[in-house]
């Protein structure tokens, strides 16, 4: 278990070109910086479901503004996975109005809905690497105003089919085929 409590840095970046890009989520205390890769997906769920629980709990006044500036700065180098994220969890602390982050290496397969798997621990310790970070409302606000940046800084889609453009285009499927 890695704790971040909470972190001074917590951001998503990319390792790549458009199309190939390897997604980071990185974060860092005065001590420690951790570095997991996460798909594109996740990052934008994760995102938006953070924004959601913002919004409800800890709507932004109007004419306010965060003590904290946002992070365009690139990911520390170098960059080294400690593992690829399989399951993620949120939720809101409301004792210390916290975003809690929980990402966790193994992929949990669950057979029914609403079923919670027992993790029963193995031998290898690599399977059971799991990230816990605790973010305060200002920082979790840049985090995600960072992490929908990030995603929408990719390919842009085919105005006919919606499908992501390659930098050499695509066969669009509206065009019956061919090229745009």
């Amino acid at each position: 278990m890695h704790r971040f409590d909470p972190p001074t840095r917590c951001v998503v970046g990319t390792v790549g070109q458009p199309g190939e890009r390897t997604f980071f989520l990185q974060v860092q205390d005065a001590d420690r910086l951790m570095s997991v890769i996460l798909e594109k997906d996740q990052v934008r769920i994760l995102a938006e479901r953070i924004k959601d629980i913002l919004d409800q709990v800890a709507p932004i006044e109007p004419h306010s503004v965060s003590p904290i500036p946002f992070d365009d700065a690139p990911l520390i180098q170098p960059i080294l996975a400690d593992f690829r994220i399989g399951i993620l969890g949120l939720a809101w602390d409301d004792a210390e109005n916290r975003i809690v982050i929980e990402a966790g290496s193994r992929v949990v397969e669950v057979e029914e809905i609403g079923e919670m798997p027992e993790l029963e621990p193995e031998d290898d310790d690599d399977t059971n690497e799991m990230l816990d970070i605790r973010l305060p409302v200002d920082l979790a606000r840049r985090f995600v105003e960072r992490s929908l940046r990030v995603v929408g800084a990719g390919r842009p889609p085919c105005p006919f089919c919606g499908n992501l453009l390659d930098p050499s285009g695509h066969v669009c499927p509206r065009a019956n085929g061919y090229r745009r």
